[in-house]
């Protein structure tokens, strides 16, 4: 999807944003020439993971953006005061927040550890909340303002908290926050929206779920930062209370190539779904990099 530039002088909180989708999101929009506050604890090279916020920044600017990073645990309140407050000094306001922190541990019931229920609990739902929280007070003085949140679709089905139900309660925390806020922020015509992956992105934290040799059946995250895109360079009034999935709604926005995407195109058939998506039951399920051909096309194309 090509830049329009609705974006320019526009600010964007982001959180998670060193890495991965969060990052991926911030460049999409810095190219646009908008001002990105990139809102993460990774301060110091991590011996696992790629990138700091000060090597994000450094990407943000030289594709034309503005970069302000922020160190901040969304799971401390104060941190994350400071750094809004900070925002406020330096750009004079805030036109959107994404919600990208997030933590995993696909684990069943007795083998999640109650620290790793509290941190995915802190900082999916709680950090979610609270950052929303801090910065509508902001968002109602912008003429854009956006609440976007990486979080999937309310799908009920048991499948899909019998294997992990620590992780898929934090998750769904954010996406009904998505979903209750859309609808109380309305009055103030702020956007309230969720985005989420039909496929596994390239990510850190995918290469660490299905290992190094999985990628290949993977997507790019710059698929995750089109979407995203289009969605926050919608009509706030109008674009609000969305599950949006990220092939779905391009595919609705005119984007035809999706095989660009694809980490791998000799695997563009046999992409790993992502959770959340469909009947968690159906083993047989698979993408394809077109999602016109996908088994679930029928169904979301009525979404």
């Amino acid at each position: 999807m090509q830049n329009t530039g609705k974006l320019a002088g526009k600010t964007l909180f982001v959180t998670g944003a060193s890495r991965g989708i969060g990052l991926a999101i911030a460049l999409k929009a810095a190219k646009d020439g908008a001002n990105i506050v990139l809102a993460s604890k990774t301060a110091e090279p991590h011996p696992k993971l790629p990138g700091t916020i000060y090597t994000a920044a450094k990407e943000i600017e030289n594709v034309g953006g503005k970069a302000f990073p922020c160190i901040v645990d969304v799971r401390d309140e104060k941190q994350v005061q400071n750094a809004i407050k900070k925002t406020i000094e330096k750009f004079g306001g805030i036109d959107i927040v994404v919600n990208n922190a997030s933590a995993i541990s696909l684990t069943g019931t007795v083998d999640t550890e109650m620290k790793r229920f509290d941190l995915m609990h802190q900082i999916n739902t709680r950090g979610t909340f609270m950052v929303s929280k801090e910065c509508i007070p902001y968002l109602k003085k912008s003429s854009h303002p956006h609440i976007l949140n990486i979080s999937p679709p309310l799908n009920m089905h048991p499948g899909w908290f019998s294997k992990s139900v620590a992780y898929t309660m934090a998750k769904y925390g954010m996406s009904m926050c998505a979903l209750g806020m859309s609808q109380e922020l309305k009055q103030f015509g702020i956007g309230v929206n969720a985005l989420w992956p039909k496929t596994i992105v390239n990510t850190a934290a995918g290469s660490m779920l299905i290992g190094i040799e999985g990628l290949s059946y993977t997507r790019k995250p710059e698929i995750m930062a089109d979407a995203a895109y289009a969605i926050l360079t919608s009509d706030p009034k109008t674009t609000t209370g969305n599950f949006f999935i990220d092939d779905e709604l391009l595919l609705k926005r005119g984007v035809k190539d999706f095989d660009q995407y694809c980490e791998n195109t000799k695997y563009k058939n046999q992409l790993l779904k992502d959770g959340f998506i469909g009947d968690p039951t159906d083993e047989k399920m698979y993408f394809t990099s077109d999602p016109r051909e996908s088994p679930m096309y029928s169904v979301y194309s009525k979404l």
